[in-house]
């Protein structure tokens, strides 16, 4: 191809929280820092553009650091579905305006931001980002790292993956809803297709067994270690075999009718969560704080978290960088190093699920359980498959990838288009992208 070629670049690695040797490293950035504005005695709003659900207002964070920095005030805005954000916040980078102080950014946008728009955001050495570098996981530093050392983002949480159900759709259909034997019984993706099967037979109304076939899609493929890319920056997703597993699994899901075909982000997805429109979703730790918001306080004690078919994976995680054209660069790095920070890394996991990047918050959150999800032992369930799950190989186009591929599934689930026409328009979508 082409443009595998223009594409072809020093690929980065991330997944897998890495543990080993790092788990007793001391919590840092201490939440009794003064920021630099409380010399100066001036008011600061500091705004903060996201995506999705990073969880630092339901954790009550921002509240905590107004108290802490009487001068500053935080104003967050934020965009549920993360391609339209990013699409906005190319924009604003290209024009050089309406940018927050604080941008977050997606892990699959990272090696973007590292490798092709470091010029537009502060190199957080400035303010002695690089005193933090054994606060975080070794892969989430590195992933966030340009090519002349900059450090042009800090971690916030990772994707650690499991599956969350509704064990009162499950006793409805006459499943078991133990999360240990469910574990056992979907211990292959396999396995927990034919689970999917049985669920279909006896399945209350309006009811599926997933959500879509492009959230199944997305979570196998984050249990591989090369997707989009291999170690030497080349695309590689026409042809890598477990890339054709993800989608052929995904395609047997949907010709099975086991999807409430859903475009995830949309309206109809948002309201499921809480109609029981579907029984499973593939279910990585930041999913938690999603699924909270959209099934509300009824949904309280209605789902439960097993492990993950197939082994652990990882889909997602994020950064918070701060863009050079940011009206308050100092004050936006002191709130980035405290909202990044292990302490406040574990206030959200506990509120929200964001499984943390900073290694003291790991050590510190392995006993969490949530009343939510039926008790379940969150710090146990998410912490492990972090352990376990690969090292991914980061390039600098898979979160567009990923869009292309997850568009053609959905094709083939709500269209009943057939998988090799779906499989060519991914290519074209692919081809467009990259240019």
């Amino acid at each position: 191809m082409t443009h595998a070629r223009a594409a072809k670049r020093t690929a980065l690695r991330l997944g897998g929280v890495i543990l080993a040797g790092s788990l007793l490293a001391a919590c840092g950035s201490g939440s009794d820092g003064a920021s630099s504005d409380d010399a100066g005695g001036k008011k600061v709003t500091v705004t903060v553009d996201l995506f999705g659900s990073f969880g630092y207002k339901e954790a009550g964070l921002y509240a905590e650091y107004e108290k802490l920095h009487p001068n500053v005030t935080i104003k967050q805005t934020d965009t549920q579905d993360e391609a339209d954000y990013w699409k906005s916040l190319q924009t604003r980078l290209a024009g050089g305006g309406g940018l927050a102080d604080v941008q977050g950014i997606e892990v699959g946008r990272i090696a973007s931001v590292t490798q092709q728009q470091a010029d537009r955001f502060e190199d957080l050495r400035k303010y002695g980002a690089d005193e933090l570098k054994g606060q975080f996981a070794e892969a989430k530093w590195a992933a966030a790292t340009g090519k002349n050392g900059e450090v042009l983002a800090l971690g916030t949480d990772v994707g650690p993956e499991a599956m969350c159900y509704r064990t009162d759709l499950f006793k409805q259909a006459g499943l078991p809803t133990d999360r240990a034997e469910l574990a056992k019984r979907w211990s292959t993706w396999d396995g927990y297709l034919e689970l999917g099967k049985q669920y279909k037979a006896k399945a209350p109304a309006k009811s599926a067994w997933l959500d879509s076939v492009g959230s199944l899609f997305s979570i196998m493929i984050g249990q591989e270690q090369e997707r989009y890319y291999n170690d030497s920056g080349d695309l590689i997703w026409e042809t890598n075999p477990a890339l054709k597993t993800a989608w052929d699994t995904s395609v047997e899901a949907s010709d099975a009718g086991l999807s409430a075909k859903l475009d995830q982000w949309s309206p109809q997805w948002n309201q499921a969560f809480a109609a029981g429109s579907f029984a499973t979703i593939p279910c990585p730790a930041w999913m938690l704080g999603y699924i909270k918001g959209q099934a509300g306080e009824s949904g309280k004690g209605k789902w439960d978290i097993a492990a993950l078919p197939g082994g652990a994976g990882n889909w997602g995680g994020s950064y918070l960088a701060v863009p050079k054209a940011a009206k308050h660069k100092k004050e936006a790095y002191e709130l980035v190093k405290w909202l990044t920070a292990p302490e406040q890394q574990a206030k959200v996991f506990a509120k929200q699920g964001n499984f943390p990047s900073a290694t003291g918050a790991i050590v510190e959150i392995a006993g969490t359980t949530d009343p939510y999800f039926s008790g379940a032992p969150i710090g146990q369930i998410f912490g492990h498959a972090a352990k376990t799950s690969p090292v991914q190989v980061l390039g600098v186009h898979d979160q567009n990838i990923n869009q292309q591929i997850t568009n053609a599934l959905s094709e083939v689930e709500r269209k009943g288009l057939a998988p090799e026409k779906a499989w060519e328009n991914a290519k074209k979508g692919v081809a467009n992208t990259l240019g």
